[in-house]
């Protein structure tokens, strides 16, 4: 008898749980929507708002409708960012090429090759990634200044380039996930070591060059700091700091503004969309869940 109504009891929960479920997804569903919605909503502002007069704009900026659309924005705003757009676009592909390079190397040694003091040497690269950049910015300005570097693009990819710790580390650990019998099959086949990173373990770490890519693109594209410092040329600046010449001390076109912030967007989206999936299959695959 005892059984009997525990059966009937647990029963009666089972059929209740079941019947609240449906809400409890509809409530989650709805607070994600909504965390979602207030995320994107800086994007679709300036999107909509890149389609306004500039009348319409100061009239009632929070107004998400524009009352005309003008596409004439992008055009204008087009033809004073074009310049800049190809600089961005020259460091970002410089950028990501020596970064995926030197990285994979440096990676590729620290997961596989033997060497004294390989251990004290990583944890001093990684070190290095705790120091602020302004810590060693004049020290750097005043080397740069004394073998010519100012006003040239050597300050803006070199170091990068260079020093890519954050992609060594991700590298080392997509290497050390590799089994060591490829490695041992090629060198019974005669392969030399370099032969055997660039055709045999490279390429079966395009997930993580895909993310090291990611970020370091998406590092050069929003370096604003940097061609500040070192540029000072008009001709040789970049798209961040393009912006800057639609906003004046007495009138800023707002319009024109946020056609040339979406200009600036489009490519990270662009370069992100398109390699989403080898991004979240290094992440998950490296430790860094």
């Amino acid at each position: 008898m005892t059984t009997a109504v525990a059966r009937g009891e647990r029963s009666v929960a089972t059929r209740r749980s079941r019947a609240t479920r449906p809400i409890g997804n509809l409530l989650l569903f709805i607070l994600m929507a909504l965390i979602a919605l207030s995320t994107l909503f800086p994007l679709i502002w300036m999107l909509l708002t890149s389609l306004k007069t500039q009348a319409d704009v100061t009239r009632n900026p929070l107004n998400l409708i524009p009352s005309t659309v003008q596409w004439s924005n992008y055009v204008q705003a087009w033809q004073d960012v074009a310049p800049f757009f190809l600089n961005s676009t020259f460091l970002a592909i410089v950028s990501v090429v020596g970064v995926l390079l030197f990285g994979s190397l440096a990676g590729y040694a620290f997961a596989r090759l033997d060497f004294p003091g390989k251990g004290i040497a990583f944890s001093l690269i990684l070190a290095t990634a705790i120091v602020p950049n302004i810590v060693y910015l004049i020290p750097q300005y005043i080397l740069f200044q004394k073998i010519g570097w100012i006003n040239t693009y050597y300050p803006l990819f070199v170091p990068r380039i260079l020093t890519p710790v954050f992609g060594t580390f991700l590298l080392r650990q997509a290497f050390m996930t590799l089994p060591v019998e490829l490695e041992d099959a090629a060198r019974v086949d005669g392969a030399s070591r370099f032969r055997i990173y660039w055709q045999i373990m490279l390429p079966l770490v395009k997930p993580a060059l895909a993310a090291v890519g990611i970020f370091t693109f998406i590092e050069s594209w929003n370096d604003l700091f940097g061609p500040l410092i070192f540029i000072n040329s008009t001709r040789l600046q970049t798209l961040p700091l393009a912006l800057a010449q639609f906003q004046g001390d007495f009138f800023t076109s707002v319009n024109l503004l946020m056609a040339a912030s979406a200009i600036t967007v489009i490519p990270v989206l662009v370069v992100y969309l398109f390699f989403q999936k080898y991004f979240v299959q290094a992440l998950t695959s490296t430790g860094l869940k």
